[in-house]
């Protein structure tokens, strides 16, 4: 309670400094500019440190992907065939020989690997997000505004693909097609646009009945010509912040598949297939093989729904100082 009286006194106290400001601006003959929608979330996201933090965290992910291969003296491929013998005393972490986060259980430099798999669970996790928000935001978009029958159809085909296991029809995909890289990107994208149609569905019905959708209706403006350009303009908060918290929960099912050894094919990896082949080696003295890729996943993953939370904060308007 103290706490909660403490900030509503702060709120107050910002909001009469606002509000002194714009008065002796208006004595003056000032022009008062207002903020926008995405000029007053982008103040609200960079004043939440949490946010802010994951970002920065993120960032330096994002780096190491594009800057990493540049200090790497070996390839994912290449064995160090002097360091094979004993992995658990000559495969260490090593500044001198080049392997600086060791060998994996095949005498690979493990740096390398985990580059390579932290940039394929980053591609998949958005390459997936970016398909089931597109196909999430076309499909409810529509079936909230047509609404009727229509609605009802295509609203109940969501809840009877709901109702089916993603990760079986993922893994029959995987099975059907050989592993397939692609595959694994449509499976994902396929699977995942569902919750966002719903999502989308909802929040168009509230919008379809606002003055400037009624207002292009009479003019007799087209169905498909009011969602492009009416109703999804105004869902792209939603949609962002959707769209961020569904990136770590691509990586975590592509993460999830290739540990069951269905993801990622040899001599590709991704962080799943790395936390695999590490997990199966810790009690033979080797535990950097799991400490680092799990690592880069953690960060990776805690980062992106940090960055997501703090979106939905910075766009929610019920909420605006």
């Amino acid at each position: 309670m103290p706490g909660s009286i403490r900030r509503y006194g702060t709120e107050m106290v910002h909001r009469t400094e606002q509000s002194e400001r714009i008065i002796e601006a208006l004595a003056e003959g000032e022009a008062i500019r207002g903020r926008s929608l995405w000029e007053d979330a982008r103040r609200r996201f960079f004043r939440n440190n949490a946010a802010v933090g994951a970002l920065i965290c993120l960032g330096l992910v994002l780096l190491f992907t594009v800057v990493g291969p540049l200090f790497s003296q070996w390839s994912i491929e290449e064995i160090d065939w002097a360091r094979m013998g004993d992995i658990a005393t000559e495969g260490h972490p090593s500044v001198e020989s080049g392997h600086y986060f060791g060998l994996d259980g095949l005498g690979r430099d493990l740096y390398a690997r985990t580059i390579q798999a932290t940039r394929t669970s980053l591609i998949v996790g958005v390459i997936g997000a970016f398909v089931a928000v597109v196909i999430g935001t076309l499909y409810g978009a529509f079936a909230g505004f047509v609404g009727g029958w229509v609605d009802n159809v295509m609203m109940r085909a969501v809840d009877v693909l709901i109702s089916i296991p993603y990760m079986f029809i993922i893994i029959l995909l995987m099975v059907m097609f050989e592993r397939s890289f692609f595959m694994l990107f449509v499976g994902i994208g396929i699977v995942s646009w569902l919750d966002m149609s719903r999502i989308v569905r909802g929040q168009t019905l509230s919008l379809k009945n606002r003055e400037f959708v009624e207002a292009a209706t009479t003019a007799g403006v087209g169905r498909f010509t009011i969602i492009l350009r009416h109703i999804i303009p105004n869902l792209l908060g939603i949609v962002v912040v959707y769209a961020t918290l569904l990136v770590p929960l691509m990586i975590l099912v592509e993460s999830f598949i290739s540990f069951l050894g269905l993801g990622v094919q040899e001599p590709n990896t991704s962080l799943g297939a790395l936390i695999s082949e590490g997990a199966g080696t810790v009690l033979y003295g080797t535990p950097w093989q799991i400490a680092c890729p799990i690592f880069f996943f953690l960060v990776t993953i805690i980062s992106l729904f940090f960055v997501g939370d703090g979106l939905r904060d910075a766009l929610d308007p019920k909420d605006r100082g």
